[in-house]
């Protein structure tokens, strides 16, 4: 009978750690974004936003919008991912800027960007398909989106002074970062 009263009391806890709930919670806001009517160039992929189950349609994003692909292993993404919370910050309803956790877990996204103080609306790619789409061998890698729906990839990190070069260039919004 004692171990039966263990088990009971022991169950809850054990569920508990079984769950798929990762430790650290999601810093990003969510994926409550403009959805275009017309399609822009990007593949055809849809990508769950980091926040929940929700799906989003890549090819139904609105521009103006940068797009930002990242991970948590990588170095370059360490000083790039700051910036781009400034071009959030900064950009507020001109331009969408969206990140996408690539080919990563869950926990380290979540650990990587609250160490950063990351909270812009991201997507979650653990198979890499995007990034593969686009072309990209390394990250970060970004997407530009005009109001047209054109797109233009980026393959090299970019600083302060380069991104807000691109924003400009590629979609058309002027932001000071």
């Amino acid at each position: 009978m004692r171990r039966l009263l263990c088990l009971f009391a022991v169950l809850p806890l054990l569920s508990g750690a079984c769950s798929a709930s990762p430790k650290t919670p999601s810093p990003f806001a969510g994926c409550d974004f403009g959805r275009a009517a017309t399609a822009n160039t990007l593949p055809d992929l849809e990508l769950p936003c980091f926040t929940g189950e929700e799906k989003v349609s890549l090819r139904s994003l609105r521009g103006p919008a940068v797009i930002n692909l990242w991970a948590s292993w990588c170095t370059p993404c360490r000083e790039e991912l700051p910036v781009m919370q400034r071009l959030a910050d900064t950009a507020g309803d001109k331009l969408t800027v969206l990140g996408v956790d690539t080919g990563d877990s869950r926990e380290a996204g979540a650990s990587f960007a609250t160490a950063k103080a990351v909270s812009f609306p991201t997507l979650f790619d653990e198979n890499k398909k995007l990034v593969n789409a686009v072309g990209g061998i390394n990250l970060p890698v970004t997407v530009f989106i005009d109001a047209a729906g054109k797109t233009y990839v980026n393959l090299l990190p970019l600083d302060a002074a380069k991104l807000t070069a691109m924003v400009k260039e590629h979609t058309g919004v002027a932001v000071a970062l």
